[in-house]
């Protein structure tokens, strides 16, 4: 009697194990599907150009929620990208900005000009660290939230935690290689991106 009912025990924890283990994995592949549909949504309200760091905030926020298990859809993010693009049409201007300045010093370095090869690289880093900041900043950002503030706290953790800023640059590295092999790809990608810089923060915060 005894062993039947170890053995009914033991049973039971295995299919409880089980379980578990699956919904574990349903549980890791919707929120997968859910960073791919936020590509999605963050590649379409950045269209006009300026929009992408409200985009990426109104993304990261999204993906905050759902990881906390917490209600959120299109229209919950809809409303974070208004609130958001108020002040963050700046700073993607800002970036645009210093994308220009960057293409500048590569054309410098093309056409040979003295000292052209050390200014297009420290051109062209400069520009990878604001893009890592600029997410990084997108990644906390609150309604509230003031986004010269974000950007500067950003930028003072993109130089503090350079494992998480190597890995920010990896995502990007990856939009790069889909965009260049079949674009559509890197539209979805965009939101593993924001998901990665989610994770990136809540890992400095927890150290």
């Amino acid at each position: 009697m005894a062993q039947a009912s170890a053995k009914a025990s033991t049973e039971a924890k295995g299919k409880e194990s089980t379980a578990r283990s699956e919904s574990l994995l349903g549980e890791r592949f919707a929120l997968f599907a859910e960073c791919l549909l936020t590509g999605v949504w963050i590649a379409a309200v950045s269209l006009p150009l300026v929009t992408y760091p409200a985009a990426f905030a109104a993304g990261a926020r999204h993906l905050r929620r759902r990881i906390a298990h917490e209600g959120g859809g299109w229209r919950e993010f809809m409303a974070d990208f208004l609130s958001a693009v108020r002040g963050g049409w700046a700073a993607g201007l800002l970036g645009w900005a210093a994308a220009a300045a960057v293409w500048v010093d590569v054309q410098a370095v093309r056409a040979g000009l003295p000292g052209g090869p050390l200014v297009g690289a420290v051109g062209v880093f400069a520009l990878i660290g604001l893009t890592v900041a600029g997410l990084r900043a997108a990644a906390v950002w609150q309604p509230t939230a003031s986004w010269w503030t974000l950007l500067a706290d950003a930028g003072r953790r993109t130089v503090l935690d350079p494992a998480g800023s190597f890995l920010l640059v990896g995502g990007l590295a990856v939009v790069a290689g889909s965009a260049w092999f079949v674009a559509p790809l890197a539209v979805p990608v965009l939101g593993a991106v924001a998901a990665a810089a989610v994770a990136v923060e809540e890992r400095y915060r927890r150290r």
